[in-house]
């Protein structure tokens, strides 16, 4: 099987190679398959996705969509970076769409697959709203919305919902699951909460401290869908102690 995300022997450092970020990382993503990174802040979480995205050349490895090297090569993932990145002079359904048209979706097309979507991104009613009345976690669906419209089958989310309160990363996460199950795109998906990998992914990628190694791959057994309740269940706070604890080693560095 052609792996749709493949990262080998990964290295690069900022600053003329003074500020090392990724040390020799390896690891791979099913198609299909909704995976997580986690690590501490600095590992270069990010780094790895710009790689992906085709933004960041590395100093050393491959990375590789679909078989296909990434390096300088971008328009082969959708990509949503940490912020959402909306444009506040465009109504939502004008952001909605942005992605889509970039990348060759003529006009007529991605607006009309958009507004076929709102209602099932909870925006329904919002197509002529401003980002600037649209709450925290409606601009979130906007800009996942907006990702998902890239007619990109691999999708790289770069902690979406990081400045989220738990409450709506909560309905986000109900959410996504939902729109992932519909879809089943290929996912990465960078966090920095443990909860939030386990009840999201289907492997869990475990980073060390800067300079980044994968430090644990931990598949995660749980059947779908997957709700609140599950992280009171005792495989689940078993899996999420052997998380910390590959973190606490990866911190040793």
């Amino acid at each position: 099987m052609t792996l749709a995300i493949e990262l080998r022997h990964v290295s690069h450092a900022f600053d003329g190679g003074a500020v090392p970020v990724l040390d020799d990382v390896s690891a791979g993503v099913e198609p299909g398959q909704f995976v997580s990174l986690v690590g501490p802040s600095g590992c270069g979480k990010s780094t790895l996705m710009r790689i992906l995205a085709g933004l960041l050349e590395p100093d050393a490895g491959t990375a590789t969509v679909h078989g296909r090297s990434s390096v300088n090569r971008p328009g082969l993932v959708a990509y949503m970076p940490q912020k959402d990145l909306l444009f506040p002079w465009r109504r939502a359904l004008a952001n909605a769409t942005l992605g889509a048209e970039i990348a060759g979706v003529p006009k007529d097309e991605a607006w009309a697959r958009a507004r076929a979507l709102f209602p099932r991104f909870g925006l329904s009613g919002f197509e002529r709203a401003w980002p600037a009345q649209l709450s925290g976690g409606m601009r979130q669906r906007l800009a996942l919305l907006r990702t998902f419209l890239i007619p990109h089958d691999t999708v790289l989310l770069d902690e979406p919902f990081g400045a989220l309160d738990a409450i709506t990363r909560r309905e986000m996460h109900r959410w996504l699951q939902e729109v992932w199950s519909d879809d089943r795109r290929t996912v990465l998906f960078v966090t920095h909460d443990v909860e939030e990998a386990l009840i999201l992914s289907d492997v869990v990628y475990v980073m060390t401290r800067r300079p980044g190694r994968i430090q644990a791959r931990v598949d995660v057994p749980f059947d779908r869908p997957r709700g609140i309740e599950l992280v009171a269940d005792e495989k689940f706070v078993q899996l999420k102690a052997r998380l910390l604890a590959e973190l606490d080693e990866g911190m040793k560095g």
